[in-house]
């Protein structure tokens, strides 16, 4: 019996429709990020539209980490008992729902309800979308293209934020700025006239159009994807992969305590939550250092779009080169941090004025400080769950990416310091990746998952 159960362990398979199952995960988890990136892109038109302010768009983009703390736990639990398919088919009919929701109306004050419940669903769907990437790779691909597929998964989620900022505007072309330019031939009129008051209702009810409209495009897309998960999203191919994707991981509530007890976790954990936590906000708040520079808040957006699409495509191509050359994620991370510190050390001398300031190089410091450090999170996923298995890849990696978040948590609470301003944003930016790249060059790896699939290959 027990070499009957060792030969289904060491039999593995295949399949090629391990790429229809990457497509399935990457397009959930990038409708996610997009979708929580709805408001941003359009905060001009739906403020003048539903007289909303920014600290309503400000909430709405709160739950996304709000959403990922408060589920965090539960998303890691459902991955690692129930497996891919339930907990992936729950966040994205979390995603679909959510959207429904959004649809009901565009009155206030009902609007402002509904947008809050659609937004919360969706920061719940965070923790699978942003932390079940090593478990797709794990449970569906071979240990030389796992790296590759875990970037896949995971920058997605990053390719639907940058996206948002180009469809939202697509749809939502009304805006009071955008109105004014389109009557700038016309005649002054007297704010008082009937007219007057007629065209500000036709701007607004056009604006609330456009913004239903987008509402509808959304749901009827996470309706659709919702729809062909449902169809075909299996939990684990017929065959495992590899030896150790047969091989069942400690129970939870035991690998919880190992993981919590887990020194070289604690090291990986604390090098990526405290650097990506600063440069995820550090992102969100470019146009405010590029202002001076005479960037619009739209050529800021268009650029932080760039610099992330950049990073998608940079981040498959160094992990396919993490998989080619194994047992190398170090190496690769502290070089990633090296070139990626320094394009941040120019940009910030830059926008200091310390060096002569030229638009080519704020695009080139940026985009590539971007591309670094953005392609290094699937290492870093990859590097916990080789250090911590047999603790489960959903458990280690949604724990990983609840850190990040509430390190981000942290660095925006020191935005609330009254009159403390935004220049030391970019220090602090710097200060943490040249922390980090001393930690890593002490830190020693391990590679116990690929050691037993390895080995397993050879026999």
């Amino acid at each position: 019996m027990d070499s009957e159960k060792e030969k289904q362990i060491n039999e593995t398979k295949i399949y090629r429709r391990r790429w229809y199952i990457l497509i399935l995960f990457s397009l959930f988890a990038f409708t996610q990020g997009a979708y929580w990136n709805t408001w941003g892109p359009i905060a001009e038109s739906s403020e003048d539209a539903l007289d909303w302010e920014d600290s309503d768009i400000a909430l709405f983009e709160n739950w996304g980490p709000i959403g990922y703390l408060v589920a965090g736990f539960f998303a890691a639990w459902f991955a690692d008992v129930k497996g891919l398919r339930f907990s992936c088919l729950l966040s994205m009919f979390l995603l679909a729902v959510g959207t429904g929701i959004r649809c009901i109306t565009i009155e206030r004050p009902y609007v402002t309800w509904t947008v809050n419940i659609g937004q919360a669903l969706n920061g719940f769907a965070g923790p699978i979308a942003m932390g079940a990437p090593p478990l797709v790779s794990t449970v569906w691909f071979p240990v030389h293209e796992r790296t590759t597929a875990t970037s896949i998964g995971s920058g997605f989620n990053l390719l639907g934020i940058a996206i948002s900022f180009i469809i939202g505007p697509r749809i939502v072309k009304t805006s009071p700025s955008t109105f004014e330019v389109e009557n700038q031939s016309n005649q002054t009129v007297n704010l008082n006239d009937t007219s007057a008051e007629n065209s500000i209702q036709g701007r607004i009810q056009k604006e609330k159009d456009e913004i239903m409209l987008l509402m509808y495009v959304e749901c009827a897309w996470a309706v659709l994807l919702f729809v062909a998960m449902v169809i075909y999203f299996p939990n684990k191919p017929p065959l495992p992969p590899t030896k150790t994707a047969a091989i069942p991981r400690i129970e939870f509530k035991n690998g919880l305590k190992k993981i919590l007890r887990l020194r070289e976790f604690w090291v990986i954990a604390a090098i990526y939550s405290v650097s990506m936590g600063v440069f995820n906000i550090w992102q969100g708040v470019l146009d405010v250092y590029l202002k001076p520079h005479g960037f619009s808040q739209d050529r800021a957006a268009w650029l932080g779009a760039s610099s992330i699409m950049a990073g998608f495509v940079s981040s498959v191509i160094i992990c396919r080169f993490a998989d080619i050359f194994s047992r190398h994620l170090r190496f690769f991370l502290i070089c990633m941090y090296s070139v990626g510190g320094a394009a941040f050390l120019w940009f910030v001398l830059l926008v200091e004025d310390a060096v002569p300031d030229s638009e080519v190089s704020l695009y080139i410091s940026i985009i590539l400080g971007t591309l670094c450090l953005q392609a290094s999170t699937p290492l870093y996923f990859e590097m916990a769950c080789e250090v911590c298995y047999p603790v489960a890849e959903g458990l280690t990696n949604v724990l990983l990416t609840i850190l990040v978040n509430l390190s981000s948590f942290i660095f925006l609470l020191l935005h609330m310091i009254p009159n403390i301003g935004s220049a030391w944003e970019n220090w602090c930016l710097l200060a943490v990746i040249a922390l980090c790249i001393p930690f890593m060059c002490l830190f020693k790896d391990s590679y116990n998952r690929s050691n037993i699939d390895e080995e397993n290959e050879k026999l």
